[in-house]
């Protein structure tokens, strides 16, 4: 998305988008916007393009500021065109945002560069799907066969019978290099190179569907030697569900995203701060943070990172030690794995006499007792409670659906399958289920569920680890043939 786009998506009050809009395109818009999804899919639920546009239209005539936001760009087949015609026959006052159409970025995503010298010195883009109300056809089939590069066709995918017979019967050659690019740019993108006499029996066979752009010329080719999305992200092609909490979802579910995968975020639990007054920390010699959380609350209460320069600060593991770095604090004790008793572990040798544990509401009093038990004065200061945040039933069934559903806290299991409603519901499904540690796995056995992967490192990074090998040794599931959408 452009720059522009987004600014404008900042300020729209109303904004009308399609369903190749990723869902995280929407983040930008105020919490108070309207989002009205009037995407198409064939066989399934329609908005007739009039309504679309007469929506645009009457929103904006009722003084509202309207963004309609479109896959690729709005005057390449995107039908853009018509409904600027119809503010301006309104009087409604627009501008045009131009972005990466389709016909460039698929390709491209796919290693396949539209225009090479000494192989293309031109390109054609041309529908793959008429409007069915035409007379007749306005493709000169001849002329696109003897056009000299590459032809990249947009929503044709059950057009592809007809399409390479109509252009081998012209006279481009039978083998030339022909690929099928399906979800261009999309985690699960899938790229298929053939000949244009062999690609439409291969993309029924290798189950390829709309949304998908054709290339035909001597530059589809080079998709076998340039590919490099594919290859280069360790979990295309998989769904991954995040229920952590939502200002962290965005965050990890970004990170798959860029690893090839399609994150579904169902954020099951919320962060509610608590009121917090800050006892005077010179008066304890040891600081204990447990969480990356905890650590922002501490350090948002204190106010000024000086009050913590007295005491020793341990964090809980080397995510706490990173939060409490951003706020100017480097921890003195941070073990290797984030659970308590590997902190009793590294505090073994540090000597206590008064200590404040910095944590939730409601925690494990694993660190708390054996500092205990060692004489230590141990006083709790909570921060945060975490909550159940509602998921719709949308959410419910896509993360259900998912290859994996991640679980970053014990909570997090606690609230997903309360908003689930039935922890047989989880057990039931096909997703694996992964699990940031040991804790955690805990949470997914006390409600009878089997943790299918458990990270190694209890952080993010660590469990993104764990989804990659686990991804890697686990074959990607078939994906189905299902009628395409154009």
């Amino acid at each position: 998305m452009t720059v522009r786009a987004l600014e404008l998506l900042e300020s729209a009050d109303v904004v009308l988008f399609d369903k190749l809009i990723p869902a995280d395109a929407l983040d930008g818009c105020r919490p108070d916007a309207e989002l009205v999804d009037v995407g198409k899919i064939g066989g399934g639920k329609q908005v007739p393009q009039e309504h679309t546009t007469a929506l645009v239209v009457q929103h904006a005539l009722d003084g509202r500021s309207v963004v309609r936001l479109k896959g690729g760009d709005p005057f390449v087949f995107g039908r853009g065109g018509e409904e600027a015609q119809a503010c301006r026959a309104a009087g409604v006052p627009f501008e045009v945002v131009p972005a990466v159409t389709s016909g460039v970025a698929a390709p491209a995503y796919a290693g396949i560069p539209v225009t090479q010298r000494r192989l293309a010195p031109a390109v054609a883009f041309v529908t793959g799907h008429e409007d069915p109300a035409k007379p007749e056809t306005q493709v000169d089939w001849p002329a696109l066969a003897a056009f000299p590069g590459t032809l990249v066709f947009y929503m044709g995918v059950k057009q592809l019978p007809r399409i390479s017979e109509q252009l081998i019967a012209g006279g481009r050659p039978a083998e030339q290099p022909a690929a099928i690019v399906m979800r261009g740019t999309f985690g699960d993108q899938r790229s298929l190179v053939a000949t244009l006499g062999t690609l439409p029996q291969r993309a029924v066979e290798e189950g390829m569907r709309a949304p998908a752009i054709t290339v035909i010329g001597d530059v589809a080719a080079l998709g076998d030697e340039l590919a490099w999305l594919e290859q280069a992200r360790p979990l295309a092609g998989r769904t991954i569900a995040v229920t952590r909490a939502r200002a962290q979802a965005s965050a990890l579910a970004g990170r798959l995203r860029a690893l090839g995968a399609t994150a579904v975020e169902a954020p099951a639990i919320r962060i509610e701060p608590l009121p917090v007054t800050v006892p005077a920390l010179q008066e304890f010699d040891l600081v204990c943070v447990t969480s990356p959380n905890g650590a922002a609350r501490l350090l948002e209460s204190v106010r000024d990172a000086r009050a913590l320069a007295g005491p020793r600060i341990a964090a809980i593991g080397p995510g706490t030690a990173r939060a409490l770095r951003a706020g100017g604090i480097e921890a003195d004790v941070v073990p290797p794995r984030s659970i308590a008793e590997s902190l009793v572990e590294a505090l073994r040798e540090v000597p206590v006499t008064r200590a404040l544990i910095a944590r939730a509401e409601e925690a494990r009093d694993v660190l708390p007792d054996a500092l205990r038990e060692r004489g230590a004065e141990v006083e709790i200061l909570p921060l945060y409670r975490t909550v159940a945040e509602p998921l719709d039933d949308a959410a419910r069934t896509a993360a259900l659906d998912a290859d994996y559903i991640t679980f970053t806290s014990a909570s997090s299991v606690r609230f997903f399958v309360e908003a689930v409603g039935d922890a047989a519901l989880v057990a039931g499904c096909s997703a694996r289920l992964a699990s940031i540690g040991p804790v955690t796995s805990e949470a997914l056995r006390a409600h009878g569920l089997t943790p299918h992967v458990e990270a190694t490192q209890h952080d993010p990074d660590g469990l993104i680890a764990a989804l990659v090998a686990d991804a890697g040794a686990v074959a990607v599931p078939p994906q189905g043939v299902a009628d395409p959408p154009e």
